[in-house]
């Protein structure tokens, strides 16, 4: 989930850097995201309708996870005390046009570890603080995209669809630009695309 609040007549992106004992990317700064799970086939139906709307849901539920961050409709808030933020979904849904898909990445076929990561957009308001779990993110902070890339190196701290999602959102002066981003996938350099 690209998550992007107004900040000084630009915007800042929610980041997250991944534990040490994170199973992938240990280190890296990434988006809050991972695996779909089973539960999230009922989570989908339950929140959009239809169970092809999984990836979506994991997002949703992602978010909460790593960031104790929940997105209602109309409201993307902290998580509050004592909060089951399922339920507040459950309650609440959030339309599928509220979070765009913005991007699409999938690894090339000459990887031995694969993936298929879908990017949904979403906007916050400004002073939205996310906590990290301590388990797989050590820390969540807000920045501008130009400063996330100007303290991280690619291959480094960063993977290949972070990097280029970055470097098209400091190209975006506003959160409505963001969410109107559909970013093509480009191969790392001498790999090609699936």
């Amino acid at each position: 989930m690209v998550v992007v609040r107004p900040a000084g007549g630009g915007i800042e992106v929610l980041v997250l850097r991944r534990g040490p004992r994170s199973r992938f990317g240990a280190g890296f700064v990434v988006f809050p995201g991972g695996s779909i799970d089973p539960t999230d086939d009922d989570l989908a139906e339950r929140w959009f309708g239809t169970t092809e709307e999984r990836a979506r849901a994991a997002a949703v539920r992602e978010l909460i996870e790593e960031a104790t961050i929940v997105v209602t409709d109309g409201e993307v808030r902290a998580v509050r005390a004592g909060e089951d933020p399922i339920a507040a979904v459950d309650a609440a849904p959030p339309a599928v046009e509220a979070l765009p898909e913005i991007a699409r990445w999938v690894t090339p076929d000459v990887l031995a570890k694969r993936f298929d990561a879908r990017f949904f957009g979403v906007g916050a308001p400004a002073g939205l603080e996310a906590r990290p779990d301590g388990v797989e993110i050590d820390r969540a902070w807000w920045a501008r995209p130009a400063d996330v890339l100007e303290e991280h190196e690619l291959w480094e701290s960063l993977m290949w669809p972070t990097y280029n999602t970055l470097k098209e959102l400091v190209g975006c002066d506003s959160v409505d630009e963001v969410l109107e981003l559909r970013m093509e996938q480009v191969p790392p350099p001498g790999m090609a695309a699936r």
